[in-house]
């Protein structure tokens, strides 16, 4: 059931102007807009996505996300994979990082 989930998601980001598909360093796959990364998914597990810090302590406490799994003060965030009810807030959460303004870049 994750492995569709993962792929759901996959399949959504992936199909965005702009946006392209590469390995990830440690695993998985990762999403970029030019050199930007919008955030990546290791395998069907969890996903990872970078944000500012103030915007991940409102994703944190909405319960949106949770802290990175590594980097916890960081403006990372993982959300873990379970299934097919956390497509939507997978998705939504890349969709909210590719439509934010990113200094020094143009969009």
């Amino acid at each position: 059931m994750r492995e569709r989930a993962a792929a759901l998601i996959e399949q959504e980001v992936a199909n965005w102007p702009g946006v392209t598909v590469e390995p990830h360093r440690f695993g998985g796959v990762e999403f970029k807009v030019g050199r930007r990364e919008l955030g990546h998914l290791h395998g069907s597990r969890l996903a990872d996505l970078p944000f500012p810090v103030k915007v991940r302590e409102q994703l944190v406490a909405s319960g949106k996300a949770q802290p990175h799994h590594i980097m916890p003060a960081s403006g990372w965030v993982s959300v873990h994979i379970r299934g097919a009810q956390d497509v939507d807030t997978v998705v939504e959460l890349f969709r909210l990082n590719y439509e934010r303004p990113w200094r020094g870049e143009p969009r």
